[in-house]
Formats: structure tokens, C-alpha cells, sequence
């Protein structure tokens, strides 16, 4: 069974940092970019970051350029998403996905369940 699950998220104030983490299991991780995607309430699903199949390129959302890194332990079938220097528009529920295809935002094959972040004022 495919699984991808996010974890890590919590409450912090603004300027504080979380990490959370992608662990995936049920198909071959390194054959597939793995995404990081958020959803506020009353708004639109948005890609955040994403890390190539080859684990050779990254991307980042402009609004997140400068504060969150992407990484890979392909040992460990995880991801992470270090994000420093919160913000509170940052909150959100992430999710992370993956995708044969590479890093497109709305061609990802596998989806998790997200972990809130709530970043206070």
C-alpha cells in the first residue's frame, strides 16, 4: 500500500522554525520528485517546494525563497522541509506528494495527509 505522511507541524510564534518530514513507503522513493504543497482556509492549494527524482534540483515558492530548505535521506525514504523565519501567512495545512513526472505542481500521482502549522502573530 502506498503510503505518504507528513508530520512535524505545530504552533509557533512568528520568526520561529519547525521541520517536518515526509516519510514515504509502498513504491520506489527515489523514482519520484516529492512536493510540498499548503492549503489555507478559503484559499487554493499552492506548491511550496519540490525536490527533483534525482534529488538534483530544487524549487521554491517566491513567498518561501530564502527561508525554507528542501532535502532528501533516500536511505530513509524521507523529505523534509526545514522552515525558518515563520511567518503567519505560512499557516496552513502541508501536505507532501509525489510525482513520476518531475516537479510539476498539478501532476502529482501520490498524496498524504497534511500536519497543521500555525504561526502566531
Amino acid at each position: 500500500e502506498v503510503q505518504l505522511q507528513a508530520s512535524g507541524g505545530g504552533l509557533v510564534q512568528a520568526g520561529g522554525n519547525l521541520r517536518l518530514s515526509c516519510a514515504a513507503s509502498g513504491f520506489t522513493f527515489d523514482d519520484y520528485a516529492i512536493g510540498w504543497f499548503r492549503q489555507a482556509p478559503g484559499k487554493e492549494r499552492e506548491g511550496v517546494s519540490c525536490i527533483s527524482n534525482s534529488r538534483g534540483k530544487t524549487l521554491y515558492a517566491d513567498s518561501v525563497k530564502g527561508r525554507f530548505t528542501i532535502s532528501s535521506d533516500n536511505a530513509k525514504n524521507t523529505v523534509t522541509l526545514q522552515m525558518n523565519s515563520l511567518k503567519p501567512e505560512d499557516t496552513a495545512v502541508y501536505y507532501c506528494a509525489a510525482s513520476v513526472y518531475g516537479c510539476y505542481w498539478n501532476g502529482m500521482h501520490y498524496w498524504g495527509k497534511g500536519t497543521q502549522v500555525t504561526v502566531s502573530s
